[in-house]
């Protein structure tokens, strides 16, 4: 069941992330200026809401993994999972949420264009683990 739960959990935020980096962050640029400060305040207050939970249960469900893996889980891969999982953490927190913070005051076309392209490493790597819990839960229902 726990093996169910987080990959439910870890596709929610594949699709997030995709929507995020190809729809939602490209948009930035077209709010204007008059309005942006006030907008990507609100976005991040909003997006913290929908991602925090998500991202706190994939973190808690993906160590309970490693610590005990499934017995269709290689344990090298739930470790490589759990690894993934830190990766995405540390770019949030080293990257992509400081330039929130400094677009927070204005737009800035330099920071919006590293905010997107910075982005596109949480993407591949909240991809990587989408095969991968993809990949566990074949194994486990064959």
């Amino acid at each position: 069941m726990l093996l169910v739960l987080h990959a439910a959990v870890t596709w929610v935020l594949v699709g997030l992330i995709l929507t995020i980096q190809v729809v939602h962050y490209p948009l930035f640029a077209r709010v204007g200026a008059a309005g942006y400060a006030e907008y990507q305040r609100e976005h991040v207050t909003r997006i913290t809401w929908l991602v925090a939970p998500l991202m706190l249960a994939e973190l808690a469900t993906g160590a309970a993994l490693a610590l005990r893996p499934p017995p269709t889980v290689p344990a090298a891969s739930a470790a490589l999972g759990l690894a993934l999982i830190v990766m995405i953490w540390l770019s949030t927190a080293a990257v992509q949420a400081p330039v929130h913070g400094r677009l927070s005051h204005g737009f800035d076309a330099a920071l919006h264009t590293r905010l997107v392209t910075s982005n596109w490493a949480r993407t591949v790597l909240w991809l990587a683990r989408g095969v991968l819990v993809g990949w566990w839960l074949s194994v486990a229902l064959t």
